[in-house]
């Protein structure tokens, strides 16, 4: 047996106990994004010299991820997969700066029908973030939002809940100092919480603190400036971790911190895959492939690392099933609940496996650009001379709304199916290839195997066009109103 297959079948053996007791207090829950660090950016993978010990921390002590895959290769699209559960081609959120569309069911909005508070900092990235906007915040399920169009840096400009605030302080502590007077009140309130901080760094430009840049100095500076930057984030986490213990909350504090893609590429490519094929993007593994944690310290009473592929979209059913929320008229999911893996204790018994395959498809669309310092500075012009504001400004609000016929599978699309990796790769003129990778034995997808396994071929061929005509059908509509 593979030794990355060994390894899998030891780390998977549990036994599973249910959700959550009926007389246990409901957990309160933070999801936290970086914005472009890549699977190697931390110390726990085995960076050099990043310094990212309140990171570690969490991953020695609560589960780790070594196989989690960001939904879309971009920014936009995997922050859609994570409030709805689906692949965001099914939603047309297809690059970056596409957006979510109204009918969508968000997990915030699912977890406020077992009695949560809601609340979203930092960067949207889904639609606007004015007031009345269908695609703000405030639209999707969030009570308190203090949030940007897109990536930010230090003092930046934000919209509380419609209304634009100066923050002020390095990015992500200055993000988590936003959040901290939420979780607060819902203290306060005795209220569970639902928090979303989604970080604008590691994303370029990188403008990092000059503090934080001095425990880099023997470093280039474009390498100073962008570990300063990550520093920046495991610090702001550090911050939360010390707010929720004088809270008193932390043991039943579910923390799930992942990124939402790999690092970039080009001039700016300082980020590290861990040597996987690929980078922002790119549907290779370096891609997708994120670093991803959860604390629980409550459930999560032993360290464990999950070898299973597991991804974006299966935050929202594992959040929905943790609490039990069953929404009405619910699409299509393309992620499934990861409760297993998380209540589970260590023992002998039958490995926990996904249900399906993880799918991926990078439709070939240019993203739209989102100047979020330049919109919040016009909005914040508007109101300091009483404009009133546009309610659905369409340089803001972009949902899709064309179709697409059920034969079209324009641009690169993959499955990843256990340790096997299947890639659908047009050319130029319009010819496909299929390759095919063991990741057990390859996880750096070098070496095809299609020619020598043309079964597996066939058959993760047909779940991947089956995949992709419901995805279309999804998009097209088809599918609101099941359950």
């Amino acid at each position: 047996m593979p030794r990355f297959a060994l390894l899998a079948s030891v780390l998977m053996l549990w036994v599973v106990v249910p959700a959550i007791a009926a007389d246990a207090p409901l957990p309160n829950i933070i999801l936290v994004m970086a914005d472009d660090q890549g699977l190697g950016d931390v110390a726990f993978q085995g960076h050099p010299v990043l310094q990212t010990p309140v990171l570690d921390a969490m991953a020695a002590r609560g589960l780790r991820f070594d196989r989690f895959y960001a939904a879309a290769p971009v920014c936009s699209p995997t922050r859609g997969s994570v409030l709805t559960g689906r692949h965001p081609n099914r939603f047309g959120c297809f690059s970056w700066g596409y957006t979510l569309r109204p009918a969508e069911i968000t997990l915030a909005e699912a977890v406020r029908t077992a009695g949560y508070t809601t609340g979203h900092f930092g960067k949207w990235h889904l639609g606007s973030v004015r007031l009345q906007n269908p695609l703000s915040p405030g639209k999707n399920g969030f009570d308190e939002w203090i949030s940007a169009p897109n990536f930010y840096e230090n003092d930046p400009l934000m919209s509380h809940n419609g209304k634009v605030v100066a923050l002020h302080g390095e990015s992500s502590m200055a993000t988590v100092e936003a959040a901290l007077p939420f979780l607060k009140q819902a203290v306060q309130a005795k209220k569970p919480f639902f928090s979303v901080i989604w970080f604008g760094n590691p994303h370029n430009p990188h403008v990092p603190v000059p503090e934080l840049a001095r425990l880099y100095a023997d470093q280039p500076q474009a390498l100073q400036n962008y570990y300063a930057e990550i520093t920046g984030i495991d610090r702001a986490l550090g911050r939360l971790r010390t707010e929720l213990t004088t809270l008193g909350i932390r043991d039943n504090t579910l923390i799930w911190y992942t990124s939402d893609n790999g690092p970039q590429g080009g001039k700016n490519g300082q980020g590290s895959t861990g040597g996987l094929r690929g980078r922002k993007g790119s549907l290779w593994e370096g891609g997708l492939r994120v670093p991803a944690v959860i604390e629980w310290p409550a459930v999560v009473t032993q360290p464990r690392r999950i070898t299973a592929p597991c991804g974006s979209v299966d935050i929202y059913p594992t959040i929905c099933d943790l609490l039990g929320v069953r929404m009405p008229g619910q699409p299509i999911l393309d992620g499934e609940s990861l409760v297993p893996l998380i209540r589970a204790q260590p023992m002998p018994g039958k490995p926990w496996t996904r249900a399906k395959p993880l799918g991926f498809w990078d439709y070939p669309v240019r993203g739209h650009s989102t100047p979020a310092a330049a919109w919040l500075q016009k909005q914040q012009r508007e109101e300091i001379n009483g404009q009133p504001a546009p309610a659905d400004d369409p340089a803001e609000s972009q949902p899709w709304t064309q179709k697409l016929e059920e034969s079209d599978r324009k641009g690169h699309a993959a499955l990843v199916d256990g340790h096997f990796k299947l890639h659908r790769l047009p050319d130029s003129g319009g010819a496909v290839r299929f390759a095919l990778y063991d990741l057990a034995t390859d996880p750096k997808e070098q070496t095809d195997i299609a020619a020598q396994q043309p079964d597996r071929v066939t058959d993760l061929r047909a779940k991947l066009e089956a995949w992709q005509l419901s995805v279309v059908r999804s998009l097209n509509g088809q599918d609101y109103g099941q359950k």
